[in-house]
C-alpha cells in the first residue's frame, strides 16, 4: 500500500553501505585534480579495473582526496577504460553528478580523446577508417605527426589518433585492418614488430570534454611518452648511420 507525498514530509534515502576496496599503495600521475574528477596518466602495464587487486580503481584511493561534495562516491571512478598495455588520460569522477554528466558526454561521443601512436609502415595519407567492428559503428582518424626510415622495419610512422567512437581495441584494430599495425602490438601485429619490453606504443595523449560542474571546456595534454621519441631517434639514428 503506498503513501501519497504531502507538503511537510521529509524524505529520506538511505544507501546500502559498500564495502570499500582493498587499497592498491601505488602511485599515480596526477594531472589535474578537484572536488569533482580527476584526470591521471595510467601507466602502461596497469589495468584499470576488474576481478584484480593491482589496479588503477584500486590505487584511487590512495592518490586522490575524497570529495566533501554531498554527492561524493564512496571511491573514485574511472569513467572510461585504456588497454593495461595503453598509457595514458584517464578521466575519473569523484561525485555522483560528474559521473553521470560525464557518462552522458561519452555516450554522445562529445568528449574528444586524442592518441599518440608508432606504426609499422610508411602511411602516405591522414585518413578516416569506418570499418564495423564486431557488426558495430566505428570511426577512427589519424594525420601523420613524422615518418622515419629503419633499417629493421623498412618504416615507422608516428602517428595523431582520434577515435570517435569506443570500441574495444578500436585504434588497435582499425590501423591493423589497414596493414599499419601498432609497434608492439602482439594481439592485431607481427610478432617479428614487437620490442621486448617496450610493450605497445599507444597512449592517449589528449582529452577535451566540458566540466561537469562549471561546464566550461577542459582541454588537457601530455607530452609524447619518452619511450616513442627514443624508439625512433634510435632508428632513424642506426638508418643515417648505416647510410653514410
Amino acid at each position: 500500500m503506498g503513501t501519497w507525498v504531502q507538503n511537510g514530509f521529509v524524505l529520506e534515502l538511505l544507501e546500502s553501505p559498500q564495502k570499500q576496496p582493498k587499497i592498491f599503495e601505488c602511485i599515480l600521475p596526477i594531472i589535474l585534480e578537484d572536488n569533482h574528477i580527476a584526470i591521471i596518466n595510467k601507466p602502461a602495464g596497469l589495468i584499470v579495473s576488474g576481478n584484480y587487486f593491482k589496479t588503477v580503481y584500486n590505487a584511487l584511493p590512495f592518490n586522490l582526496e575524497k570529495s566533501n561534495c554531498i554527492d561524493a562516491l564512496p571511491w573514485p571512478t574511472p569513467l572510461h577504460r585504456l588497454d593495461s598495455q595503453t598509457s595514458g588520460l584517464l578521466l575519473i569522477a569523484k561525485t555522483k553528478t560528474a559521473q553521470v554528466e560525464l557518462q552522458n558526454q561519452f555516450k554522445n561521443n562529445s568528449i574528444q580523446k586524442k592518441y599518440c601512436t608508432i606504426v609499422v609502415g610508411k602511411v602516405l595519407t591522414n585518413q578516416k577508417i569506418t570499418t564495423p567492428i564486431e557488426e558495430k559503428e566505428a570511426e577512427t582518424t589519424f594525420e601523420i605527426i613524422k615518418i622515419i626510415k629503419s633499417l629493421k622495419y623498412n618504416d615507422l610512422s608516428c602517428l595523431k589518433v582520434s577515435p570517435k567512437t569506443g570500441r574495444t581495441h578500436q585504434i588497435r584494430i582499425h590501423l591493423s585492418s589497414i596493414n599499419y599495425p601498432i609497434f608492439g602490438d602482439k594481439l592485431y601485429g607481427n610478432l617479428e614488430n614487437v620490442h621486448v619490453g617496450k610493450g605497445l606504443f599507444l597512449a592517449a595523449t589528449e582529452l577535451t570534454f566540458l566540466h561537469p560542474k562549471s561546464f566550461e571546456k577542459v582541454h588537457i595534454k601530455i607530452d609524447t611518452p619518452p619511450k616513442f621519441l627514443s624508439l625512433l631517434k634510435r632508428e632513424e639514428r642506426r638508418w643515417n648511420t648505416y647510410n653514410k
